[in-house]
């Protein structure tokens, strides 16, 4: 299976590529605004793999070239950038191809970091409105902490709730998170649901950075 990381340069396309890329055999393409930026870092995440015997097909490319044929799409870019880049590769998504959405938009104010949605819904509807039709959206991994994913030394201990209209394609996105040692991944309904998983992600970071021992700090339901 090919997944794309659009925007994979950043903090959460780098961690789940690299854990893609060190559990699994599916091929990673890294995408970015800037092909050669995507390209440099595809090079330092198979650089990374290797020194863990891993050999990894792991590539870096335009965020364009990224989405066109491949069967799973990551929206791993900042909440400011996520409609405009969807609206930038929608001709070159394939009908079917799923799009994942990780994305939380938040605000940081005196009080700590608040969740900050569209007008109604999550962001993840949003997107969905901007993607065409034959291309289902499915939410996953808000809450994980970039840094744990990134740190191939750091064990996991983690679930991702995933949210959709799809059906296959939601179960699709379980199976790959589920790939990922350490991740759970659990059914949290509709994509209608998606608000109430983006909202806890705000929560997560204000105990992180107010509280000793908690920097990467995930979700287990028990």
């Amino acid at each position: 299976m090919e997944i794309a990381l659009l925007g994979g340069t950043g903090d959460i396309g780098k961690g789940l590529a690299l854990r893609w890329a060190l559990d699994t055999d599916h091929s990673i393409v890294v995408g970015s605004r800037e092909p050669e930026k995507a390209a440099e870092q595809a090079d330092r995440y198979a650089t990374l793999l290797a020194d863990r015997g891993r050999d990894p097909e792991i590539t870096g490319v335009g965020n364009g070239e990224a989405a066109a044929g491949a069967d799973v799409v990551v929206l791993s870019v900042p909440p400011e950038y996520a409609r405009s880049t969807v609206e930038a590769v929608a001709d070159r998504l394939e009908p079917g191809t799923t799009l994942v959405s990780p994305v939380v938009p938040m605000d940081r104010t005196a009080g700590g970091f608040q969740y900050d949605p569209p007008g109604t819904g999550s962001i993840a509807e949003a997107i969905a409105a901007a993607t065409p039709e034959d291309v289902p959206v499915v939410g996953a991994f808000q809450n994980l902490a970039a840094g744990a994913l990134s740190d191939l030394d750091n064990d996991l201990t983690a679930d991702v709730v995933v949210t959709g209209d799809d059906a296959e394609a939601k179960d699709l996105v379980r199976e790959l998170a589920a790939e990922i040692e350490g991740i759970r991944a659990l059914d949290g309904g509709p994509l209608a649901a998606t608000a109430v998983v983006e909202s806890l992600t705000p929560l997560l970071v204000n105990l992180a950075v107010n509280n000793d021992g908690m920097h990467d700090l995930g979700v287990r339901f028990q």
